[in-house]
């Protein structure tokens, strides 16, 4: 579909690709890694005709459509939702509303958002809703610069599973690993100033990578030493008359020899931040709290307690309540009742990947960094900086010209240029490359106090993590473990009890108040109701994953069934969740 052939592409003296080779073939499934300013968007604007080679052959075939996903930039406009879904499609028929549908309701939106206006949308909602524009459209490529950044747990598991049955070709730039192993069959590697193929999952790549360094390095010391030893024997030969002209044979042997050339060394960053204060076992704990937006109730008579030096993952279905248990932890939100106990000594920091309103304007990337009680250093502020993709003189960038994502990253650097006891949090591997990532679980690992965070990036959560707290329906278990550990805890306790509706909250339940009669009643209502949404929420699941399906489009009259039951079976659960709690 998509040829590039010895391409070659600079910028002034920067040359990122010399020789460069690509095919891309209809059903491929690629990921695009390489380092930071290696040329990976550069060669994605190249897909996309954005930008031309300054030698080589590009080629597609004939009426290919190539659609793109940026990484930022959400669309910002007068349209609905579902009018964005559909965008591009001129006079969309009812097999294309049910399919846009489907799509939107499996990257986490409601039948009642299909009519808010894209404008009313936060930036990571708005993405979600391009992303659906472009897999109702199915171009023959999609281009997609980290899908994932915006996405829940739920919704990125939904993801997966289409791109897998996507009819197209898929080509991706992603730090998330498991999502990559998930979706991706071969990775692309931007080295060397060309791309190479490496057909397998990640864990593949990698290991192939090194062995082919470490054979490179093998011929690299051979040639070294043959090299010495014909430059030894021209030292000693040159000067005789009897052996003069060996040593000129050998001269020429020497300036025709291809050097074998070592790349260029990739830099593995190894950060020590300063250690927080060591404080007591009880470091921050949530007594008998209560939490209710409007008629919406998250939480009540929560309790929650965090010890020192834990590691801990928040998951749950998307609106569950995790954001809201992190920002009561910090102190950003107010309870409505109960008490947030701080322990002596503690100093809570909060993560948000959403930065507006906190740094001064006026200030330099560097300024902003080095604006703390520590006194660290420049050099090590510029150490942190440049693993967060702060490089050289771009720490000189004023804080107003910065986009969203250099704002959260320097939050996050500038959170662990002073660290408190407690971390707390909201997807801090957002707008990282892999490097990076790699460098923060690193850093993370090593710290010495309490961490809970919310991430949709499987690999850090499993690598970082030494409990998960499933938040469902207001009440929270605590496992130990890791995020693969939760998840197999939960398909055995399935396994074993097939006809439950959830797994039960182990430990000690939240603090509620003595019941009167209508209080029991009320609650055994909520529990129908709970079991009830259960079962129509599974319904919703499977009509979805029906029109997820390409066979079913063969036939409009059951596509356009399937899209009315899913009304339907959306309108009971909205009914019933305004009657829950009430």
């Amino acid at each position: 579909m998509i040829t590039l052939r010895a391409i070659h592409k600079s910028f002034g003296r920067q040359v990122l690709f010399e020789q460069a080779f690509l095919q891309v073939n209809e059903g491929d499934r690629f990921v695009l890694v390489g380092p930071n300013g290696a040329g990976k968007s550069t060669l994605f604007k190249m897909l996309l005709g954005q930008e031309e080679a300054d030698s080589g052959e590009f080629s597609i075939r004939h009426g290919a459509v190539v659609g793109y996903l940026p990484q930022e930039n959400a669309p910002c406009s007068q349209k609905t939702v579902l009018e964005e879904a559909l965008a591009g499609q001129k006079d969309p028929d009812g097999r294309q509303t049910a399919k846009a549908k489907a799509i939107l309701m499996g990257l986490g939106f409601k039948v009642p958002d299909f009519e808010r206006k894209i404008e009313t949308l936060s930036g990571g909602w708005a993405m979600r809703a391009a992303l659906a524009g472009l897999l109702t459209r199915e171009p023959d490529l999609l281009l997609l610069d980290e899908p994932t950044n915006h996405l829940d747990i739920d919704s990125l598991f939904w993801l997966q599973k289409y791109l897998r049955s996507y009819p197209g070709a898929v080509f991706l730039i992603s730090h998330d690993r498991a999502f990559i192993n998930a979706v991706c069959r071969a990775i692309v590697s931007v080295q060397d100033k060309t791309l190479k193929v490496y057909h397998g999952d990640y864990e593949f790549f990698l290991h192939e990578r090194e062995a082919e360094r470490a054979r490179l390095e093998s011929a690299w010391k051979r040639q070294r030493e043959e090299i010495e030893k014909m430059q030894d024997f021209i030292d000693r030969n040159r000067a005789r008359a009897s052996t003069a002209n060996r040593a000129q044979s050998m001269i020429k042997r020497l300036e025709k020899l291809e050097r074998i050339q070592l790349p260029q060394e990739l830099k593995t960053v190894k950060m020590r931040f300063p250690q927080p204060r060591r404080v007591g076992v009880q470091v921050l704990s949530l007594k008998n709290v209560f939490k209710t937006y409007g008629d919406v109730r998250v939480y009540q008579g929560l309790d929650f307690e965090l010890e020192r030096g834990w590691k801990m993952a928040f998951v749950g279905h998307n609106g569950a309540g995790k954001s809201t248990l992190l920002k009561m932890l910090a102190g950003v939100i107010a309870i409505d009742s109960g008490q947030r106990i701080v322990g002596n000594g503690i100093k809570v920091g909060y993560f948000s990947q959403h930065r507006e309103g906190q740094f001064d304007l006026k200030k330099t990337v560097l300024q902003e960094a080095l604006s703390n009680d520590r006194m660290n250093p420049e050099l090590m502020a510029r150490t942190v900086l440049g693993t967060f993709l702060f490089p050289g003189d771009s720490v000189h960038k004023k804080i107003s010209v910065l986009s969203g994502g250099e704002k959260s990253r320097l939050g996050l650097a500038k959170l662990l240029l002073d660290p408190p006891n407690v971390l707390l949090m909201d997807e801090p591997t957002i707008h990282l490359d892999m490097a990076s990532v790699d460098a923060l679980i690193g850093t993370l690992r090593g710290f010495e106090g309490t961490i809970c965070c919310i991430s949709h990036d499987l690999y850090f959560l499993n690598v970082l993590a030494d409990h998960v707290v499933h938040i469902d329906q207001g009440k929270i278990t605590v496992y130990p473990g890791n995020y693969e550990y939760f998840k197999s805890r939960q398909a055995r306790w399935h396994e074993e009890n097939p006809q439950a509706v959830d797994i039960p909250v182990a430990g000690k339940e939240a603090k509620r108040p003595p019941k009167n009669l209508d209080a029991r009643r009320r609650e055994k209502r909520d529990t129908r109701l709970l079991t009830e949404l259960e079962t129509l929420h599974a319904e919703l699941e499977k009509l979805a994953a029906q029109l997820a399906d390409p066979a079913l489009y063969v036939d409009y009259k059951k596509v356009q069934d399937v899209g009315e039951k899913m009304e339907r079976v959306q309108e009971q659960i909205q009914a019933k969740e305004g009657e829950l709690g009430s």
